[in-house]
């Protein structure tokens, strides 16, 4: 369904995986499962998420390669750092990179669930300010260009948005 948020879960714990994916989709979440970090990416590439849960430790591609690729290529998801391996250097540069939260596993489910809303919340904030500031040059545009001038201005919006 449209109406659910879309997570990106991942993971090389699968058991892990499928533990915390089937608490969210009890509660309502359309869920991805990825277990590793390229496979996290080819997943994101394909599908538009609203946040991503994403552990630290993996074999080959670890979190913080995944978080900064993800955070570059999409500007309005949201990260979510799950780790059993946490210290306060890597949440620092998580921080750095972009996440916007930073949890220990175990996770508390409670905790978990409000760190999601304050990350969609995020997501959404910034997804209206960016169109105001779109609809803003929108206005502006419309007083003052030819109908062709302001088409070729809307197509060049437009292409800021891929």
């Amino acid at each position: 369904m449209e109406d659910k948020i879309k997570l990106l879960i991942v993971d090389d714990e699968v058991k892990f995986l499928d533990s915390i994916a089937q608490r969210l989709e009890l509660r309502g979440f359309d869920v991805t499962k990825a277990k590793s970090g390229q496979e996290a990416i080819e997943a994101a590439g394909t599908g538009k998420f609203d946040l991503a849960l994403l552990d630290l430790k993996m074999p080959g591609m670890d979190g913080t390669q995944v978080l900064e690729i993800l955070k570059k290529e999409h500007k309005y998801l949201e990260v979510i750092i799950l780790t059993g391996h946490g210290s306060v250097d890597s949440a620092v540069e998580c921080t750095k990179l972009g996440a916007f939260s930073y949890l220990p596993k175990p996770y508390e489910l409670d905790m978990l669930l409000e760190k999601i809303k304050e990350a969609f919340q995020e997501r959404l904030r910034k997804k209206f300010e960016q169109d105001q500031v779109r609809m803003d040059k929108i206005a502006k545009l419309a007083t003052g260009s030819s109908a062709l001038g302001i088409l070729r201005e809307l197509r060049k919006l437009d292409n800021e948005e891929k």
